[in-house]
């Protein structure tokens, strides 16, 4: 991180996420709660090992970067919006991603754009 846009302070939880995708799907899955539910791509994926699987299937779709760019507050969830530059249609692109935290882990993620 840290290329053409200064970094915003994100929760740290949420900045494990993204330093867990560059990692791998195991990694991503240890960042939300037993029951978290992640929203992507018109699909819903709910509890640990549901996540680890969206992740896996999505990292074997596609290689990309994600940038957090911004950060904000809104009605009890953090939206932070990233950006992505990869192998995948429409790149490069910015997405939100509304979260959810629970304690020190993502109890959900929407990622939309």
């Amino acid at each position: 991180m840290g290329g053409r846009f200064p970094l915003p302070k994100l929760p740290k939880a949420i900045a494990a996420y993204f330093r867990a995708d560059k990692k791998g799907s195991a990694t991503v899955s240890r960042c939300f709660t037993e029951d978290a539910i992640v929203k992507d791509e018109g699909h819903t994926h709910k509890g640990r090992l549901a996540i680890k699987t969206w992740k896996e299937t999505a990292s074997a779709r596609y290689s990309y970067t994600s940038e957090p760019i911004a950060c904000e507050t809104k009605d009890g969830k953090t939206i932070v919006t990233a950006h992505l530059t990869g192998d995948f249609p429409g790149s490069p692109v910015d997405l939100r991603y509304i979260v959810q935290l629970r304690g020190s882990k993502i109890a959900s993620l929407e990622i939309i754009s």
